[in-house]
């Protein structure tokens, strides 16, 4: 008898497993056995990130007995880590495990699907998502792509990445070569920058050799791993491109309308645990992180509000000229800036007051330890 667990998430990062017995034994002895490939955008080096999708896999595997089995691939066994869109649309694999701004290329809507620059941390990325309208407004963007796209994991907050030299003002970002994903790297490129689209296991050599002045990638624990911090010195916060990150996994869409309703259902509850998983282990890893890069010689530096402050117009520039010409991008973003509106004016009353008073207290009690 096929038995799986539920995950419901009725608060943006709440879960709660349900263990419920979905068939009867002559569902159970019928259900097809369905073996699929997914390929990875990120490297297996990179646990937590890579591990999202590994653990959609395995939680697949757990919730139908085995009899639908997803094997996880990192970048490059199968396709090229920024070619896994492609490989889902045109069937060369089943499914995909990736971040939606890596194709923004093709069409810069993809790039709601993941994360735009001063956008939804990730509360309010999971609360949109889930229950905001985020997928069904997005839906028939991804059938025009063949893809079926399910939320499948989130780093949270980004860090600015790691610079050569420092930045004091927006001039010292002309002619800077960064690497960066997604549309912020529009966004830069109106402040000076020349954006780089460079997939994660070769952002060290081109950060080492010079190729690029700059390169972001998540946070501490994953940029330590990379080891960015031996070839440049300065490490920047926040990465106001990247509030957070949703991960999604793709499918196929004839393939996944050929799944037995039992399995679409295992998919949703898989993918759902792994965004939960995602961010408490990165919650976790970070901080150790950071410390360890900071007893190391790593310099935290904060961007300039001058350079948030260009960047924040740039942003919503780019938007407004985007919309004017897109219809997909303008349908999106008119519904994701309505939800937007609204989550901020929440989140000052009572997350940030909170935030702001407790952070407050802890670096005045912290002030005095010394």
């Amino acid at each position: 008898m096929i038995r799986r667990q539920i995950l419901t998430g009725g608060a943006a990062l709440g879960a709660t497993a349900l263990s419920t017995t979905l068939a009867s034994p002559a569902v159970a002895q019928t259900a097809p056995e369905i073996r699929w490939r997914m390929a990875s955008s990120f490297p297996r080096s990179l646990d937590t990130i890579y591990g999202a999708g590994d653990h959609v896999a395995k939680r697949v595997a757990a919730l139908t007995d085995n009899k639908f089995q997803i094997r996880a691939f990192p970048a490059g066994e199968l396709v090229p880590g920024l070619q896994v869109a492609d490989a889902v649309q045109n069937g060369t694999v089943d499914c995909a495990h990736t971040a939606s701004y890596y194709f923004v290329g093709k069409d810069p809507t993809f790039a709601f699907d993941a994360t735009v620059p001063f956008g939804l941390n990730t509360r309010q990325m999971n609360a949109w998502m889930q229950h905001g309208g985020g997928r069904e407004v997005l839906k028939p963007f991804f059938d025009s792509y063949n893809i079926v796209s399910i939320p499948a994991g989130n780093t949270g907050a980004q860090m600015g990445g790691w610079f050569r030299k420092e930045i004091k003002t927006v001039a010292d970002l002309n002619g800077m070569k960064m690497r960066i994903a997604g549309i912020a790297g529009n966004v830069m490129q109106k402040l000076g920058v020349v954006p780089q689209q460079i997939a994660g296991g070769d952002i060290y050599p081109a950060l080492e050799k010079g190729t690029v002045d700059a390169a972001e990638w998540i946070g501490p624990y994953d940029d330590e791993k990379l080891g960015f911090n031996r070839v440049a010195p300065f490490y920047y916060f926040p990465g106001f491109w990247e509030g957070c990150l949703n991960l999604s996994v793709y499918i196929n869409k004839a393939k996944y309308d050929e799944l037995p309703q039992l399995y679409k259902d295992a998919l949703e509850s898989a993918c759902r645990d792994a965004t939960v998983d995602s961010m408490a282990k990165y919650d976790v890893q970070n901080p150790q992180a950071l410390r360890r890069l900071i007893a190391a010689g790593t310099q935290l530096r904060a961007f300039p509000r001058e350079v948030m402050a260009a960047a924040y117009k740039a942003s919503f520039e780019l938007y407004d000229e985007l919309a004017e010409k897109n219809d997909h991008f303008k349908r999106v973003y008119d519904q994701w800036r309505a939800f937007r509106d609204a989550e901020y004016g929440w989140f000052r009353v009572a997350e940030n007051s909170f935030d702001q008073f407790v952070y407050a207290m802890y670096a005045q009690e912290a002030q005095q330890r010394r």
